[in-house]
């Protein structure tokens, strides 16, 4: 889609943004501007910019237009941390500028260079061989570990987040969003915030978590099991490392109907390692002697059941951003089944 094309349809004038990287990136815009959105969702707008003539493919985040809540969509946040990781052991986007100002495309927003790679949302990993499914997740769990190892202080980050105490403010945070925003009655989610309190993990272990870590967020190469770029730092802080490892676990625990899970599959046949397996290797590869346990697995399933029921709460208000907002919704309660068989199963 060109700069100027109808069907291109940014919320903001492309010719500014194109006029702003002439001054802004010299020898990087020249030619003419193709602009390209690639998702709305509940994310932060995100746009493929590129200068075919000269061979610039670039990638824009900006935050939504509209009222925010102050700490939302904080796209600078986002930069601060690709920033960071540039150049360690986990691989990133290459970040190019940030800008702060509205007064470029409506809102702050940073580019990054444009990756090729692969990225699978469906965890069984559809048309992929089994020797080659069994090492993408062995590179997931090695990614993550190299997330947890990064020296966060030595690299300016102590005040991205707060240290310790990390699960109590979590289970305080879902736990008020559940009762203000509930779409539902989900007895399993009230009687999983009780469980959950009274099994609190009160451990101050800190490290960065990205928050959303899953299959879905991680770029592999385009010929090979390997992750070339984690994608999508909106939720990241400072935080307790087994948040990330047991949200990462997420395709034990639901069905390819639920949220393209892999329970019920062949997963020996597939190639996919089992839960312990993967945890094994990621704790050997971030030098710990224990992974999540049924406390951190339980506790990710019911905050995912607490988000899905908040889009479910945008569709119901007709502000979700998502087309299939309402489905993934009703997800919710299957969630919340699924950690309490988790509760269920170790007891």
């Amino acid at each position: 889609m060109s700069a100027g094309s109808p069907a291109s349809a940014p919320e903001f004038d492309a010719n500014r943004l194109d006029d702003f990287l002439h001054g802004a990136l010299p020898g990087r815009a020249g030619g003419k501007m193709e602009l390209e959105r690639i998702s709305g969702g509940q994310s932060n707008p995100t746009f493929f910019v590129s200068y075919p003539e000269i061979g610039t493919r670039l990638v824009l985040r900006k935050k939504p237009p509209g009222p925010l809540l102050p700490s939302a969509h904080a796209v600078d946040r986002e930069y601060r941390i690709l920033k960071a990781l540039s150049g360690s052991a986990v691989p990133v986007p290459p970040v190019l500028l940030f800008h702060g100002e509205d007064d470029v495309v409506g809102t702050p927003f940073y580019l990054m260079e444009r990756l090729d790679g692969r990225v699978f949302h469906d965890t069984a990993l559809p048309g992929i061989a089994p020797a080659e499914r069994r090492q993408i997740y062995v590179a997931m769990a090695e990614t993550l570990a190299a997330l947890h190892r990064f020296d966060w202080q030595a690299a300016g980050l102590s005040d991205y987040g707060k240290p310790g105490n990390y699960y109590a403010r979590q289970l305080a945070r879902w736990g008020r969003q559940w009762r203000e925003t509930r779409t539902r009655d989900i007895p399993a989610i009230d009687r999983l915030i009780d469980w959950l309190s009274a099994h609190l993990d009160a451990s101050e272990e800190t490290t960065i978590v990205h928050g959303d870590f899953r299959l879905g967020n991680l770029m592999f190469a385009p010929d090979g099991p390997h992750v070339i770029a984690v994608l999508d730092w909106e939720l990241s802080t400072l935080g307790h490392p087994l948040s990330d490892a047991a949200f990462s676990c997420l395709p034990w625990h639901s069905t390819p109907a639920m949220y393209a899970g892999i329970v019920g599959l062949d997963r020996e046949a597939l190639g996919i390692p089992s839960q312990a397996e993967y945890l094994e290797r990621y704790c050997a590869a971030a030098g710990r002697m224990d992974g999540p346990g049924t406390f951190h697995i339980a506790f990710s399933l019911f905050r995912f059941a607490v988000i899905l029921d908040g889009i479910a709460a945008r569709a119901k208000a007709g502000n979700a951003a998502a087309e299939n907002a309402v489905a993934v919704g009703e997800m919710a309660e299957s969630f919340a089944g699924q950690a309490e068989a988790v509760i269920e199963s170790a007891e």
